[in-house]
């Protein structure tokens, strides 16, 4: 579908790259360069010894001042402060002696003779309800007990990091998830629940599964719910961004007090820490949810958005404009957003939407920024735009250039499509499916789109040369919030087959996935054949297509245990996460197969103790056909990892000698020789 501003479709769908132009920056934004740029630390506001202080970054506004109001929501200001040039940084400031907590407020500027409407500014940090006026708090007060000492999982690489893609609604709205704190922050925090069946739910769950890190959809203030009225239950996935620096209202207890917000993010993300569990924040700089209404127009108009030559706005996302991430001032906020949420939320990783959108250069910058306030954290985006865009396609953060990018990594449609059919046709199957003729896409996948001597990228489907250096680069899945579920897809794919059939295939898919380099992503419930009743964009849908139904954890809890053990397996081998290319092509060696003779078959093994793994080598075999096929394996004494639709991370499934194997439907066999 369209995406629109008028319909609130501010969906990240997880497109292939859009048709580029050689066109260059438009001479309409050319005039931006020369604005001066202001990167202190104080903009917008500052409570200290010394009273209140207020920074504006408005260089071609002629004149500015802040309301101030006792009421986040309603009344009339009770105060107006005028606000003093300075040409030297483009910035306006105020200041009282007094401070000023408990107090809200909002910035006005004269553009070209008009005031414009009231905006809390585009460094709000903390909003009253519905966000439209900046709250004055006290931010010491938010933080929860042994708050100063809260740590993430330290990781080494980020391919020791297991992904699990969720929606704080998605996770306990449900009656069958027990949780009391249903579509809040804080039901996270809750310990203890069960299905009603008895079936760990919520945080317990995610660390039954065993996955490292979640990747919170998100959570900033985001435009399309009315915070003031919750009772109505409205959704949204939140891709429309309002206030970039301040936690959404309707995840917290009490949208209206500004710090409760705060304070609740907090005690989740420490909860999860506690758990061993990191916290990736998905981010929308790509664009906003209004045009002239956003608070980046109403606080510098024209600046902060790219433009084509005419002056309309440039759309590369699809929701109606994009911003301008090679303008400095926009680069600024985007790099010290992301450092402020590191720093006072310890969010642990940030996943860019359309990060094509923004230049490669920024995206460099972003990481290094955040790697000095936290070693271990990550960065990944999606490496396409959702249209054309006036920015050069050589400067933009594309997945086809992403070896130009430090520390970041993209996702693998690559790998995507091959496995379980194309996103944009429901009926298209893929290689675990039984389509035949995909067996290098999949291979691409395999070895993170490295370069290596038996894949043979001119045979990709998507794509035609190894993109990434490193596996670090790389984000293997099969689903994710965008698009058909998984189970969704299978479905429609495999309409009139038995659902058994349809779990063998769920658990071949995410085999290759958590078996191949990179790192292995998963979308929330697809671990308990989750489903959202056919729907593939539900971004405003109601709790009845998109909460989970945990009593899914009973009725496959088979399909749960191959998860969970397919994630022990690859968190216990370090040959699954390997972290250069030349040791993906010296210890990753694929055997010859005939696809002609043996479509849908991909066998290879993981040689020599490969990145120093305990096991001297993994043979992995996947069929993707719908018959059995017979593979020929090396004489030796083999441990059985998984076989016939089980799967052990002790490799306690028996033992075999080797020769001819014959492996089942849609399944995959993992050997390993101590």
């Amino acid at each position: 579908m369209k995406l629109t501003l008028k319909t609130l479709a501010m969906t990240a769908i997880l497109l292939g790259p859009a048709p580029i132009s050689a066109q260059t920056n438009s001479s309409y934004d050319r005039q931006f360069i020369s604005w001066p740029v202001y990167s202190g630390d104080d903009l917008e506001l500052t409570v200290n010894d010394r009273g209140t202080s207020f920074r504006l970054w408005s260089p071609k506004a002629q004149e500015a001042i802040v309301n101030l109001y006792d009421n986040g929501h309603t009344g009339k200001p009770y105060s107006t402060l005028p606000m003093k040039f300075d040409p030297a940084t483009g910035t306006w400031s105020a200041s009282l002696p007094e401070k000023l907590y408990g107090k809200f407020y909002t910035f006005r500027v004269k553009n070209d003779g008009n005031w414009l409407p009231e905006t809390p500014g585009v460094w709000a940090k903390a909003v009253g309800v519905n966000g439209k006026r900046a709250a004055i708090i006290d931010f010491a007060g938010t933080d929860p007990e042994g708050w100063e000492n809260d740590r993430g999982p330290g990781m080494k690489n980020f391919t020791d990091a297991v992904i699990y893609e969720m929606h704080h609604r998605d996770m306990s709205m449900d009656p069958s998830s027990g949780i009391a704190n249903k579509g809040k922050f804080l039901a996270l925090t809750e310990e203890g629940t069960v299905s009603p069946l008895g079936e760990k739910t919520g945080i317990d769950h995610l660390k039954e599964l065993g996955v490292t890190h979640i990747h919170i959809l998100p959570s900033y203030d985001y435009n399309s719910v009315d915070e003031a009225n919750l009772h109505e239950n409205q959704y949204n996935w939140g891709y429309d961004p309002q206030n970039y620096n301040t936690p959404e209202g309707s995840y917290s207890t009490n949208p209206s007090d500004p710090a409760t917000r705060v304070r609740e993010m907090k005690e989740m993300i420490k909860a999860l820490h506690n758990a061993g569990i990191g916290v990736v924040m998905d981010v929308v700089y790509n664009h906003t949810a209004e045009n002239d209404g956003s608070n980046f127009e109403l606080t510098a108009p024209g600046y902060y958005h790219r433009h084509w030559d005419d002056g309309r706005y440039a759309d590369a996302s699809g929701c109606g404009n994009e911003t301008a991430s090679d303008l400095q001032q926009m680069r600024d906020f985007i790099i010290n957003s992301t450092r402020y949420w590191a720093q006072e939320y310890h969010v642990d990783g940030f996943r860019f939407d359309l990060m094509a959108i923004h230049d490669i250069e920024t995206m460099n910058m972003v990481a290094a920024a955040l790697k000095e306030v936290n070693p271990s954290i990550f960065i990944y985006g999606e490496g396409w735009t959702a249209g054309d865009s006036p920015l050069q396609p050589e400067r933009r953060a594309l997945k086809e250039n992403v070896s130009k990018m430090e520390n970041i990594a993209v996702f693998s449609d690559d790998i995507r499509d091959a496995i379980k059919g194309h996103y944009t046709d429901a009926s298209d199957r893929g290689f675990a499916t039984g389509k035949p003729g995909l067996e290098e896409t999949v291979k691409i996948g395999i070895v993170a789109a490295t370069d290596h001597p038996q894949v043979d990228f001119s045979k990709g489907n998507n794509s035609r040369f190894p993109y990434a250096k490193s596996p670090g680069m790389i984000v293997n899945y099969v689903s994710c919030h965008d698009d058909l579920t998984l189970t969704d897809k299978l479905r429609k794919s495999m309409a009139g087959e038995p659902e058994e059939n349809m779990l063998e295939a769920a658990k071949l898919a995410q085999t290759i996935i958590f078996t191949s380099q990179g790192t292995p992503f998963m979308f929330a419930g697809e671990e308990i054949f989750r489903d959202k009743k056919g729907e593939h964009n539900s971004y405003r849908s109601p709790d009845s297509i998109n909460a989970i139904d945990w009593n899914n954890k009973s009725k496959y809890h088979g399909l749960f245990d191959y998860y969970r053990q397919l994630i022990a397996l690859r968190k216990a081998h370090p040959a699954f996460r390997m972290t250069s290319q030349a040791d993906i092509a010296s210890h990753l060696k694929f055997d010859r197969t005939d696809s002609r003779k043996t479509p849908n078959l991909i066998s290879y093994s993981l040689t020599d103790h490969a990145n120093g793994d305990a096991w001297e080598e993994i043979k992995l075999v996947f069929n993707g056909a719908d018959k059995p096929q017979t593979v020929d394996i090396k004489k030796g004494d083999w441990k059985i990892v998984a076989k016939d639709g089980h799967i052990s991370a002790a490799a306690d499934l028996g033992a075999t000698e080797g020769g001819k194997i014959t492996v089942a439907p849609r399944s995959a066999l993992i050997l390993a020789r101590f």
